[in-house]
C-alpha cells in the first residue's frame, strides 16, 4: 500500500560550480534562494553553508535579498583539488580573500553583500579595507581583527584523536545557553563532519596569517557600510574584541548580540533573526 505522506521541498537550490581558484580547477557546492540583492554568506572555520540554511528559508529575507551560500574548497560537499593527498590544507589570508572574489565574479554578482561568521568574520574586515568598491555592505559576524589564541591546534589533528569530535568539543562552549538543544546539537554536528586537519588548516588563517590589526586603520565606510554583531556569550570573539576593533573604523556600526555565542545564525536563528533583520532592511533602503 502507498503511503499518504507527500514530500514537502524547501526553496533552496543546490548545484555545483566548477571555476579556478588559486590556480587550480575546483568543483564548489553552492546554495541560493531568493532574488533581489545578491548576499553572499560565508561559514565558520571547520563547517560548512549548512550553517545558514534559516536564513536561506527565510521569506523575509529571500523576497529582496538572493542569499548565496558556499563550501568552501575542502569542505562540505566542495571536494580538495585533485593531488590534496600529498600536501596539508592551510587557508591564508590571501588565499581566502581571493576565493571570495573570484566566486563572486563568476557568479557574475554586481556590488553584493557579503555576511561571514567568525574567519569569514575576520575576512570580511580584510574585504573592507583592500576591496570595498567591490561591495555593497559587509557584514561580519564574531568579527575582530585579532583574537589573542587560547587553545593548542595540535589536538585537532591527531592520530590517537578523533577529529571531528574534539573540534566539536572545542567549540561546544562557545554557544549561548539561551540556545535550543536542538540547534546547538546541529551545528556541533557540522564540526564532526569535517574532513581531517581541516578546522586546525582554517585556523592557520584564523590564529596565524590573518592579523589585521595594522590594516583595519584604513577601513572607510563612507565607501562601504561595515555592521559587525557579535554574540554577548562569545569568548573566542568576545565583545570586548570587536569593539575594540570598531573603535579603530569610524563609522562602524557596532551590536553586541543578547543570548547569542559565536555561531548566531544556527545555534538560535529565531534570536538571531532579530538582529539581522533590521541590518538587511538597513541595507536594502540605502540600496
Amino acid at each position: 500500500m502507498k503511503s499518504s505522506q507527500k514530500a514537502t521541498f524547501e526553496p533552496i537550490s543546490g548545484r555545483y560550480a566548477h571555476l579556478t581558484l588559486s590556480g587550480r580547477p575546483h568543483r564548489l557546492y553552492i546554495e541560493e534562494a531568493g532574488s533581489g540583492i545578491p548576499l553572499v554568506c560565508l561559514h565558520t572555520a571547520g563547517a560548512d553553508g549548512r550553517q545558514f540554511r534559516h536564513i536561506l528559508n527565510d521569506a523575509t529575507i529571500t523576497r529582496d535579498y538572493r542569499v548565496i551560500v558556499f563550501d568552501m574548497p575542502w569542505h562540505g560537499k566542495s571536494l580538495p583539488p585533485t593531488g590534496f593527498e600529498t600536501e596539508e590544507y592551510q587557508l591564508t589570508t590571501a588565499s581566502y580573500t581571493q576565493m571570495v572574489l573570484d566566486v563572486c565574479d563568476a557568479l557574475e554578482l554586481e556590488r553584493p553583500v557579503v555576511m561571514g561568521c567568525s574567519i569569514g568574520g575576520r575576512l570580511v574586515l580584510n574585504l573592507a579595507a583592500d576591496h570595498p568598491e567591490r561591495f555593497r555592505a559587509l557584514i561580519g559576524l564574531e568579527s575582530a581583527a585579532h583574537q589573542q589564541p587560547w587553545y593548542d591546534t595540535e589536538w585537532l589533528h591527531r592520530p590517537d584523536v578523533h577529529g571531528g569530535e574534539v573540534c566539536a568539543a572545542l567549540v561546544s562552549g562557545m554557544m549561548a545557553p539561551q540556545s535550543p538543544a536542538e540547534s546547538r546539537h546541529e551545528t556541533l554536528w557540522m564540526y564532526k563532519c569535517g574532513g581531517p586537519g581541516i578546522f586546525k588548516g582554517d585556523l592557520y588563517f584564523y590564529r596565524v596569517d590573518g592579523d589585521l590589526r595594522e590594516k583595519i586603520a584604513r577601513i572607510d565606510t563612507a565607501r562601504c557600510p561595515l555592521y559587525m554583531l557579535t554574540g554577548e556569550y562569545d569568548f573566542s570573539c568576545t565583545p570586548e574584541d570587536t569593539q575594540r576593533t570598531a573603535a579603530q573604523i569610524k563609522g562602524a556600526d557596532v551590536t553586541i548580540m543578547k543570548e547569542l555565542g559565536h555561531f548566531p545564525m544556527s545555534e538560535n536563528p529565531a534570536q538571531f533573526r532579530r538582529y539581522i533583520l533590521p541590518v538587511l532592511e538597513k541595507i536594502k533602503a540605502a540600496t
